[in-house]
């Protein structure tokens, strides 16, 4: 079953029993409380029937006179009887048959709509000669003769109004019912649609629902928010491999080329042709390591391992164990470190960026080339400086250094393999501890990169 044709049951269950209930209580609590304004009534009325009796009694000169009581009993439709204090009967009206045939109209009244018949009660009152009391009044009515023709008619007209307002209510409530549930579904499908296209790989649809419901205002923002975010990972995806496939293909290339030129016997296998051809191999491994530690640095940008530990020391101990490399390639490297220096971050991903930047400069640095590693503590944060006085960055090219695959070594300058990827992760590794890199860069002169990480991230 759809859920517009459940919703609309579901409300119109709802409204059809809240409308039962309301209809019985109202029906039977209005008819009750007309029985017992109809009963007060009645009692009343045998009250002033009595004192009436007892002041024709009293101006008689203590004596009833049998036409008088005869014409009252029929007038009122009542049967009276007037007894002495030892019940013995005094006068009596005439219309005590009467009474009996009044009480079975009565009764084939009550019967023709719906009700039974009533039964012939008396009602005691006493017989006042002044303040003495000298008998009795007997009065005979029939027990609910109060339900009259037109009381009977009112509680019909009522039952019936009550049942026409409850079904017009019905009606009425359909109605709104088949709003309600369109103004909850319309909503839902269009969301369920809009899901349904993106199970089918449309990511650039999305879900405009006009809807006061915040629950499925949140539902809508939500599965937004999911298309966007499968849209990204789609495009990173296609990007990652679109990049991949380039970095790889020019190693691959070259490779391919030279050992065709080997197998044609335009090469000879010697060291150098051999060499080339193992500096490719090492570019594809390289590529490779790189693209590995890319996606592992996605992940780091959420899990850290961070520790409290003298950052001091530990750049001292890695720009050490650098100084061998920088000297097999007739190159310096000198520190400027303030001591100590505290700081809570990963130690581990502080080494790997410590790491790609002296791996960085390194490639780019000539014969006698220097590079300075300065430290300080500025606002509560570290400060970290490496400064070379390598070939530097030409201007159109800085922009684009951060860039996944992007590398100003370009092919073939150098036996050195890049990636392009070493900034690219050292930037996500630095930001994920809150931190900022900035690399300021003169071509022919050198590069100066600049790194502020919180002391307390």
């Amino acid at each position: 079953m759809k859920l517009s044709n459940k919703l609309i049951l579901s409300f119109l269950l709802a409204i059809f029993l809240s409308i039962f209930l309301i209809s019985l209580i109202a029906n039977s609590m209005i008819n009750k409380r007309f029985d017992t304004y109809l009963v007060e009534e009645q009692q009343e009325r045998l009250k002033r029937i009595s004192r009436d009796l007892n002041q024709l009694y009293n101006e008689n000169g203590h004596v009833f006179y049998g036409r008088e009581i005869n014409s009252y009993a029929r007038l009122e439709n009542i049967y009276i009887e007037v007894r002495d204090l030892d019940d013995k009967v005094l006068y009596a009206s005439s219309n005590a048959g009467h009474m009996m045939h009044m009480g079975g109209m009565h009764g084939r009244m009550m019967r023709r709509h719906g009700m039974s018949g009533g039964q012939y009660v008396e009602k005691e009152f006493p017989l006042m000669a002044g303040d003495e009391k000298i008998g009795k009044l007997i009065i005979g009515y029939i027990d609910n003769s109060y339900l009259t023709e037109g009381a009977l008619v009112f509680k019909e007209t009522l039952a019936k109004s009550i049942f026409l307002s409850a079904l017009f209510a019905l009606f009425i409530g359909l109605g709104i019912s088949i709003l309600l549930s369109k103004s909850i579904t319309r909503p839902l499908l269009d969301i369920r649609n809009m899901a349904i296209d993106i199970r089918k790989g449309n990511l650039n649809k999305r879900s405009v629902v006009k809807t006061n419901t915040r629950e499925i205002k949140d539902l809508s923002e939500s599965i937004n928010y999911l298309a966007e975010s499968l849209a990204r990972q789609e495009d990173i995806r296609r990007k990652y491999a679109q990049d991949i496939s380039h970095e790889l293909r020019t190693p691959l290339t070259t490779l391919k080329s030279h050992l065709e030129a080997l197998l044609d016997g335009i090469w000879e296998p010697n060291e150098e042709h051999l060499g080339i051809l193992m500096a490719e191999i090492d570019r594809l491994s390289s590529l490779v390591d790189e693209l590995r530690k890319s996606f592992r640095a996605r992940e780091d940008e959420i899990i850290l391992n961070k520790t409290t530990f003298n950052l001091s020391q530990e750049l001292a101990t890695i720009v050490t164990s650098f100084i061998p490399l920088y000297e097999k390639k007739a190159c310096s490297i000198d520190m400027d470190i303030k001591d100590p220096i505290y700081i809570h971050m990963d130690r581990d991903k502080l080494r790997q960026i410590i790491h790609n930047l002296l791996s960085n400069s390194l490639k780019f640095l000539e014969k006698g080339g220097r590079v300075k590693i300065i430290l300080r503590e500025e606002n509560n944060k570290a400060i970290i400086k490496v400064i070379d006085n390598g070939m530097g960055i030409k201007e159109d090219e800085l922009p684009f250094v951060f860039n996944r695959f992007y590398s100003t070594k370009k092919t073939g300058e150098g036996a050195s393999p890049s990636t392009g990827l070493g900034l690219t992760i050292t930037k996500s590794i630095v930001e994920a501890h809150d931190g900022s890199i900035d690399i300021d860069s003169v071509y022919g002169e050198g590069t100066v990169v600049t790194i502020v990480l919180p002391l307390g991230s």
